[in-house]
């Protein structure tokens, strides 16, 4: 008998893979073949995870038709199993996957329109956090501003693409009109996603906004991020920005970093 390790490894290859040499023989057919019980498994497995692909990528499925996408997702998830337990948390790198399979390659916006979709999954299941009340700034030493790390909602990510994403995505819902059609050469977005109480949704942002927050988000310091938004804009207003960010209620905590300038006399 192998050890435990190995037959869940076995296993999970038989799953998504070939069967590993020796599996049959320690699976109890009881009344079926071996071979014929794994492949139930392997059916109930694959079909799961296919729906709950579907369930997360619905404008997707829509767009390039129900057969293709099963099709797709089949070859996706032999090549990405699970990684987590949860089914929510399965098709992270869907998107990905999609701009390099080979049958999706005149489709060039079909990878952001699905970000867009995985994004607003992960907000939807992402942790609640009260925003940060803008008075707590007050408190903090006018010097030790340029050194503010600011934390965001877990629910927030900002995306940027060439396409206009939105506009397909609107165009593939239920109570859309069928006769909608996208201007794809409309040019790209910046949109905010994230969760307002108990709603998912997202909104365009200025694209100089967006770099900023994108900053922010990625974990470089007020004074750092605004140099850089500043560079690639000369137009860019901090103070509106910030002010802006607080009021949006995207944010949730802050922490300051080192100074350095003390740490390296």
């Amino acid at each position: 008998m192998p050890a435990l390790h190995d037959l869940q490894d076995a296993f999970l290859q038989a799953m998504f893979g070939t069967e590993a040499p020796g599996l049959l023989d320690t699976v109890m057919g009881d009344g079926l073949p071996p071979a014929s019980r794994l492949q139930i498994y392997r059916h109930h497995v694959l079909t799961t995870l296919t729906d709950a692909l579907q369930a997360t990528f619905p404008v997707i499925c829509r767009l390039v038709d129900e057969r293709f996408f099963r099709y797709a997702a089949d070859t996706y998830l032999r090549q990405h199993p699970p990684e987590a337990p949860c089914l929510f948390e399965f098709g992270q790198h869907f998107p990905a996957f999609l701009a390099t399979f080979p049958p999706c390659h005149h489709l060039a916006y079909l990878e952001d329109v699905a970000r867009l979709e995985w994004a607003l999954n992960a907000a939807l299941h992402a942790e609640v956090h009260t925003p940060l009340d803008p008075a707590t700034l007050g408190a903090v030493a006018p010097a030790d501003v340029p050194r503010l790390v600011l934390q965001f909602d877990p629910s927030v990510s900002v995306l940027t693409s060439p396409w206009p994403i939105d506009a397909i995505w609107r165009a593939q819902q239920a109570e859309a009109d069928p006769e909608t059609l996208v201007n794809l050469h409309a040019g790209g977005v910046c949109l905010e996603v994230r969760r307002w109480d108990d709603t998912v949704g997202f909104r365009r942002l200025d694209p100089i906004l967006a770099t900023f927050r994108t900053l922010l988000a990625a974990g470089q310091t007020l004074e750092r991020a605004a140099a850089a938004t500043l560079e690639a804009d000369q137009a860019f207003d901090c103070v509106a920005a910030l002010h802006a960010l607080l009021t949006d209620d995207v944010l949730m905590g802050f922490t300051c970093a080192p100074d350095t300038k003390e740490d390296s006399l």
